[in-house]
């Protein structure tokens, strides 16, 4: 079942998330629903909070559902080891219609449990560990906004609040 995406603006994409602790039939189909949702909105990570739940729960698949074997389900990920740096240009499926270059480290290392709740290892590069980190990071309550440029930030800010004054955020 597709699930609403929560827009910039609601709380619960700024709080850190409560751990997974029940690894179940219902945590099976939430994912899925994850997966459903981020293949609806076009994107290639969902983090439990961009649907309204305060839960350490996210769902990657770089392939945009291309490739079934490459669908991720990372409970309570982090991450363990990064290195480099890649500047790409980044969005966010809480915040339709706006990017900016966001630095990214261009290798990581993600621990975390499966849907099942076994424990893995997991290393990324490229636009995979561009997705570790931003999936992780909502898992924070951090946005990508928080790693533009002040000024870049308060420009989107600003057009946000004009989009929601006007009723079309």
């Amino acid at each position: 079942m597709i699930k609403p995406i929560v827009k910039f603006g609601a709380a619960v994409l700024e709080q850190p998330t409560r751990f997974v602790e029940k690894f179940d039939a219902e945590l099976a189909k939430l994912t899925e629903d994850m997966f459903e949702s981020m293949y609806a909105a076009r994107g290639v990570g969902l983090a439990a909070p961009q649907i309204g739940l305060n839960l350490n729960l996210a769902v990657i698949d770089v392939t945009t559902g291309k490739n079934p074997e490459a669908k991720l389900v990372l409970a309570n990920p982090t991450i363990t080891h990064s290195e480099g740096e890649q500047r790409e240009e980044e969005g966010c499926l809480s915040i339709p219609g706006f990017r900016g270059n966001v630095l990214r480290p261009a290798f990581v290392t993600v621990r975390a449990q499966d849907v099942t709740g076994k424990e893995f290892e997991m290393k990324g590069e490229g636009l995979l560990a561009r997705a570790f980190c931003h999936e992780i990071d909502h898992l924070h309550g951090i946005l990508f906004l928080t790693h533009l440029s002040m000024l870049k930030r308060d420009l989107i800010r600003r057009k946000i609040r004009k989009l929601s004054k006007a009723g079309e955020w």
